[in-house]
């Protein structure tokens, strides 16, 4: 008997503590790869070099080229205790929306002391305890961010940021800051296997997603079509919504690489045709969802009652999905940001 796809509970499944990847393969391209086929059902399992199969001659791939940067700060008060911030999205040159913790117990307006060149102003939270902070900076700030900032490393991985994560809790193509997660599917490819891709006819093209707080936060209604989806900031540049239509003219396969190049293209697709731009997207894809971009999928193992699992078992079908899921934890594939990936194709 199928399930009820609009249940939260329908995306609930068993993960042993000990697959959730804490650290990054030595290697990116040491990870495994899941193949997964659409129609078939068939699994097949492979290193991540396999992507030079995989991939075709001519296929197009959507890459989210929006960079992690270190949004994680620590002040201290005006009563001299301790605090965290969370950047969240810059306003304007000077301000900043911002989550603190502990966040209950700050007395705002008052400022912040980060470093002998940073203060910043906080202001009242509002109901989801986002606030606004207004910093001042002697220096430049992005060069004052990079030198006291941390990674923000997601709550599952149970550690403190290391010299390592700068540069693995990244892609390699990571151009534009602006997100507080990375687009973690991208983390598998290295320079010499894009150069290898491209020698071999593969496209690549750009868009630019920038992953809010968002993106942690688990679907808490009983019934998905309840939860109220957050926004993300998408662009398309003009040569990618050009590059899709080309492919899409061509019969050529649109590759997306994580849920966020889908959710970017999926969102940007209008009236039979790929339209570039920039926009706020709240876009929720879950079963039932009529994908008009996006013919194959690479992307990691997801959160339990995530909108990410949601998304790609709308993709991959929810019972090929779970099939899939359950027989990663019998095989013991690393899960979530540090993980292994997943390739959904037809």
């Amino acid at each position: 008997m199928m399930p009820d796809l609009l249940a939260t509970d329908t995306y609930d499944y068993y993960l042993p503590k000990e697959l959730i990847a804490q650290f990054p393969a030595e290697k990116r391209t040491d990870s495994r790869l899941m193949q997964v086929k659409r129609q078939s059902r068939e699994i097949y399992h492979h290193r991540f070099t396999a992507i030079l199969e995989l991939l075709k001659e001519g296929d197009l791939v959507i890459i989210n080229s929006s960079k992690v940067f270190p949004a994680r700060l620590f002040a201290t008060k005006e009563t001299g205790a301790k605090i965290e911030i969370l950047l969240l999205h810059q306003l304007n040159e000077n301000t900043w929306q911002c989550i603190a913790k502990p966040g209950k117990k700050l007395k705002s307006p008052q400022w912040l002391h980060f470093s002998d060149n940073l203060s910043g102003y906080i202001s009242q939270g509002n109901s989801e305890g986002i606030r606004e902070i207004q910093f001042t900076c002697k220096t430049d700030f992005w060069d004052e961010i990079k030198r006291i900032g941390h990674i923000p490393l997601p709550p599952y991985i149970e550690r403190s940021d290391t010299i390592l994560d700068s540069e693995r809790y990244q892609t390699v193509y990571a151009k534009e800051n602006g997100s507080i997660a990375a687009p973690t599917a991208g983390f598998h490819f290295d320079a010499e296997i894009l150069k290898a891709l491209k020698k071999k006819g593969v496209l690549f093209s750009e868009v630019i997603l920038h992953i809010g707080i968002g993106t942690f936060r688990p679907v808490k209604t009983k019934r998905i079509t309840d939860h109220k989806m957050h926004s993300e900031l998408a662009t398309i540049p003009e040569i990618t919504a050009a590059a899709i239509n080309l492919a899409k003219k061509e019969g050529r396969r649109v590759v997306c690489v994580g849920t966020t190049s889908v959710r970017s293209v999926e969102s940007f697709w209008q009236d039979g045709e790929m339209q570039s731009g920039s926009k706020w997207t709240d876009l929720f894809i879950y079963p039932g969802f009529n994908f008009k971009v996006t013919d194959a999928l690479l992307t990691n193992f997801h959160l339990p009652k995530s909108t990410l699992l949601m998304m790609i078992s709308a993709f991959g079908g929810w019972e090929t999905i779970r099939k899939a899921y359950n027989i990663a934890v019998q095989e013991k594939y690393r899960f979530f940001s540090y993980g292994d990936a997943m390739f959904i194709e037809d």
